[in-house]
């Protein structure tokens, strides 16, 4: 069918659905409308009138089932010439009235009802042929011809834009979709920051799909699939995009959980389907986000599910085209390690792709790269933010440009982003906005600068004065206060000294209140958190414990969703070995805290009043206040003290040790 009728034909089988619909309602009006005629009597009150001889007239309406006619008030007096004349007159002392009555729909009743009334009054029936007509035409031809319509507006539409068509295409991937995804602004390598290694891989991709023959003269086979691995907001998407921005070629995109119904064999239909357009339009890529949906392992599944079908099918369809077809699958998740063995094998996903958080470097460009065309400040340092955002991926990091951003348009400064705007940013996607609206008491106020205080002046007693960035007690999110430290992200490994050096920093604010108060409070509850995480991967994982030795107890959770480290399989008699040695490296770092708090307690007490008045103390005035704290050597002088690492070197900006 024509483009130009494709266009105009929905047209006008919408006006005539509607001018069937008009034509319809009037019929059924017309057809089953009854009209009030007269007053309404019983049928036992027309046989009592039609025997004592007062119906001057009456005519039955066959269709409408009614008795209609004219009543006297008085007897009439026989006429000589009997009822078969069409009226009899109402003497001139009566009053004459019209009446109307309903009868049975049945042809004794009928024939009842005429005998009474012809004995002594004229009695005519009208068939209403016009009205069986029209009930006939609108009972039957009128929804036939609705019907048709209906049915040619939906297969029409099947292939077209409609959510008709994706009722029709139920096993298919409609046009829809593709269509939806094809109109994707146009990504290219040059919109893609901060993945030099991931864009070096994938540039075989592209050279592959602008030019297939290169590989063919010299025998090489290029990739068909490619998997990318990494956590979520790193880019997977982005980069499938640049991909196919890059070599000029249609880019079909589609999730895994759209292959995935309850009906058996949707889902192998939709893969199948799906592959069916992409040799229509190859070269071409075919990007599955959340591949993990449909990959799944099949192991412990039926041999009868749609998950095994589905991947089934998917298995085959990447085995059934050449390479020379120039067709690229790429498939995004970021949980590697549950996906199906004969997915990841050479032929099918022959190149993995892993994309970790940023670095330093990587961070400035990507900051740089979502900047680019907003008013932001000269004097913004961009190394400086992104020293300050280990951890953060793309994601994060677009998200601190946006909320500098707003933060400006709150505050009014000049039309432009300034650098308060943008550090304040980076603590509201940290920790959250702040609440000032909360009430403190004196005492609570006082108890959380102490508090603070104590991480920052243990992390400079143990040589890392630079670390510190900022002490607030200005409430944010669920923390009442914050010591954020400058975490050297981009390390891989960590020595046990420098982790015990966290459990120290961790401690430090517990070990603060028990020396100005006596006691700890509820904002030990992070410190904590953190600092058994902290135990636990050092005895569990590690085998930094002498007691324990190098058994392990746990094993690495999945780091892509930030999952928690998995507890093996141990005696119990190993379990309470565990937990003593858990218990004693916390106290451990607790009693290393509370003893350089104890050396350095005049610079406590400056800091903690300082900080209680000016809510929050970052830059040169931090500086000044934590430069008289020297460093001991019974304390771990220069150890490291990565305080928002995961353990292994990673950054985890999401969950800092130092917020109370």
């Amino acid at each position: 069918m024509s483009a130009p009728r494709r266009r105009w034909l929905p047209r006008v089988l919408l006006l005539s659905l509607v001018a069937l619909s008009v034509g319809l309602t009037g019929l059924l009006r017309f057809a089953y409308r009854v009209d009030d005629y007269g007053v309404s009597q019983s049928l036992d009150r027309v046989y009592r009138l039609a025997d004592k001889g007062q119906i001057v007239w009456a005519e039955l309406l066959d269709e409408d089932a009614q008795v209609v006619g004219e009543v006297c008030s008085a007897p009439i007096p026989d006429d000589p010439d009997g009822p078969r004349k069409a009226t009899r007159r109402c003497p001139l002392s009566a009053r004459t009235g019209r009446f109307h009555a309903s009868y049975p729909r049945s042809d004794v009743a009928t024939q009842v009802l005429i005998e009474r009334i012809a004995d002594k009054s004229p009695v005519v029936v009208d068939k209403q042929t016009a009205k069986g007509v029209a009930k006939l035409v609108a009972t039957f031809l009128f929804p036939l011809l609705i019907l048709a319509n209906l049915f040619a507006l939906i297969f029409l539409s099947a292939g077209g834009d409609s959510s008709i068509g994706d009722i029709v295409g139920f096993g298919s991937i409609t046009r829809k979709r593709s269509q939806r995804r094809r109109s994707v602004q146009k990504v290219t390598f040059a919109d893609v920051a901060g993945a030099a290694e991931a864009v070096a891989e994938l540039r075989e991709v592209t050279d592959y799909l602008a030019d297939p023959k290169k590989f063919e003269a010299y025998g090489a086979a290029a990739p068909r699939g490619v998997l990318l691995f990494g956590p979520p907001g790193c880019g997977k998407t982005l980069l499938a995009r640049a991909v196919a921005g890059e070599s000029g070629v249609p880019f079909l995109s589609i999730s895994g959980a759209e292959f995935v119904e309850s009906l058996v064999g949707v889902g192998a239909a939709r893969v199948r389907d799906l592959f069916r357009q992409v040799r229509e339009v190859a070269p071409a890529i075919v990007f599955i986000d959340e591949i993990d949906a449909v990959g799944r392992s099949r192991e412990g599944e039926g041999a009868s599910g749609e998950r095994e079908q589905t991947l089934n099918q998917l298995l085959v369809e990447m085995d059934g085209f050449d390479v020379s077809a120039g067709i690229v699958v790429m498939g995004a998740t970021n949980r590697p390690d549950i996906l199906d063995p004969a997915l990841l094998r050479p032929g099918r996903f022959d190149r993995h792709v892993t994309l970790d958080p940023p670095e330093v470097h990587g961070r400035q460009a990507i900051l740089e790269l979502h900047a680019a065309g907003k008013p932001i400040a000269a004097d913004v340092d961009f190394e400086g933010l992104a020293r300050a955002t280990p951890g953060f991926t793309g994601a994060d990091l677009a998200n601190v440009i946006n909320e500098g951003a707003l933060v400006a348009i709150r505050q009014g400064h000049g039309g432009q982003i300034q650098w308060p705007h943008l550090t304040e940013a980076v603590q509201r996607v940290l920790h959250g906005p702040q609440r000032r609206g909360r009430l403190l008491t004196a005492e609570e106020r006082k108890r959380i600068a102490f508090h603070e205080s104590g991480h920052a002046l243990v992390a400079a007693a143990l040589g890392q004065r630079d670390q510190v960035q900022r002490v607030s007690v200005v409430a944010r999110g669920r923390g009442l206060g914050q010591s954020v430290m400058a975490d050297d992200g981009e390390r891989v490994l960590l020595t046990r000294g420098e982790l015990e050096a966290q459990l120290a920093v961790a401690m430090a604010g517990v070990a603060a209140e028990e020396l100005c108060f006596g006691e700890s409070s509820t904002t030990a509850e992070h410190d904590v958190d953190r600092a058994n995480f902290v135990a636990r991967q050092m005895v569990g994982r590690y085998g930094m414990s002498d007691q324990m030795g190098r058994l392990r107890v746990m094993h690495k959770g999945d780091d892509y969703l930030g999952g928690a480290p998995v507890m093996d399989t141990v005696s119990g008699q190993t379990m309470v070995e565990f937990d003593h040695e858990v218990r004693r490296l916390i106290a451990a770092g607790e009693a290393r805290a509370a003893e350089a708090l104890a050396l350095h307690r005049a610079h406590l007490d400056r800091l903690a009043e300082r900080l209680e008045v000016e809510e929050t103390l970052d830059g040169p005035a931090l500086d000044a206040l934590l430069a008289p704290v020297r460093p001991e050597l019974n304390l771990y002088a220069g150890v490291g003290v990565a305080a928002g690492t995961n353990g292994t070197g990673r950054a985890r900006p999401r969950r800092r040790p130092a917020q109370s």
